[in-house]
């Protein structure tokens, strides 16, 4: 017997208690581009639903000022702010603050570039709200912002953690959840720079509705592990986890261009981000290990209960994501 039931559940629960939609945590995104001496065109990129925004508000230096009235709609699930403002001093050394960051759960991306050709990319949060311009950036500041971007993705992501949870479950050889996973990391990664480089293209809500219903796939695979001669999933899990890698990769571009980062970025963004992404997933394996092996000593329930536990709770999130996404096409 193995004392595996407690733990299971212990981790469902957490995931569980996620968003049903499991990416709703969206980044905003400020970008400041240089026009004139002083003067910058802006956008400012704010989650939203319906006609209901997030209550973000930027709040540049008190010697910017806008030099007309804003430009404001709401496209796609985000609310869109378009300005040019004059500010005399410069920004170097002054501070952006984004007000109400501080009470929600999400990011902001910020971009500053200069007619120079300098640029500054940071990546405000709830804990530091607050940006001080320092004009100038090193590459290792940037591959840095962009790291972390990937590591909140998949951290946040919690529709891909499930996924490798039930691949976990469903996989008892370890050498061979190391090939899945590897195979898993491999096809996102080759669908993810496809389509932010425009060569692949898939409609992003239709893509997060199929990415529910791989993972009600896997739990229906643990469910039919409990009897009968092995499948496919089981005999070769690493072709499962491929050619679902390719389907999650999709979501990962989805929450990459949400970022809006313009294209001077992205083969630089693609690198930093989907490297910050392999690090989140290899922290989740991790925990998910060493959580397994601090706390299963405390409970005893055989092997098959606590695989068919989680199979069923995996199955209803995954069903409960699947109606919410869908739900979402309005038609």
């Amino acid at each position: 017997m193995m004392r595996v039931g407690a733990v299971l559940v212990l981790l469902l629960q957490a995931l569980g208690a996620a968003p049903a939609v499991g990416h709703e945590v969206r980044p905003a995104y400020l970008d400041m581009r240089e026009k004139a001496p002083g003067e910058f065109a802006v956008l400012w990129k704010v989650p939203a639903l319906g006609d209901l925004r997030l209550g973000l508000y930027v709040r540049l230096p008190e010697s910017c000022k806008a030099t007309a009235e804003p430009i404001r709609v709401i496209v796609a699930g985000a609310f869109f702010e378009r300005s040019t403002v004059a500010c005399p001093n410069g920004l170097k050394g002054q501070r952006i603050t984004i007000d109400g960051l501080r009470a929600t759960a999400t990011d902001v991306l910020v971009r500053i570039e200069y007619r120079s050709g300098a640029t500054q990319v940071a990546r405000l949060t709830p804990e530091a709200p607050s940006l001080a311009v320092a004009g100038v950036q090193s590459g290792l500041q940037v591959a840095v912002t962009y790291l972390l971007l990937g590591v909140d993705h998949i951290i946040t992501g919690f529709d891909h953690l499930l996924f490798i949870l039930g691949l976990m479950l469903l996989i008892r050889n370890r050498w061979m959840l190391v090939k899945t996973i590897t195979a898993f990391t491999v096809a996102h990664s080759i669908t993810v720079v496809g389509a932010v480089l425009g060569y692949l293209s898939l409609p992003q809500k239709p893509v997060e509705a199929a990415i529910a219903l791989s993972i009600a796939f896997v739990a229906s695979e643990l469910v039919k592990t409990q009897s009968g001669p092995p499948r496919l999933s089981e005999a070769y899990p690493w072709i499962v986890a491929f050619a679902f890698g390719l389907l999650h990769g999709f979501g990962f571009a989805g929450a990459l261009r949400e970022t809006g980062l313009p294209q001077v970025d992205v083969p630089f963004a693609l690198l930093t981000f989907n490297l910050g992404v392999e690090l989140g997933q290899l922290l989740f394996v991790t925990a998910v290990l060493i959580v397994y092996g601090a706390i299963s000593a405390l409970f005893t329930v055989p092997i098959t209960q606590g695989r068919l536990a989680a199979a069923y709770l995996i199955g209803i999130t995954s069903m409960v994501w699947l109606f919410t996404r869908v739900s979402a096409f309005g038609i």
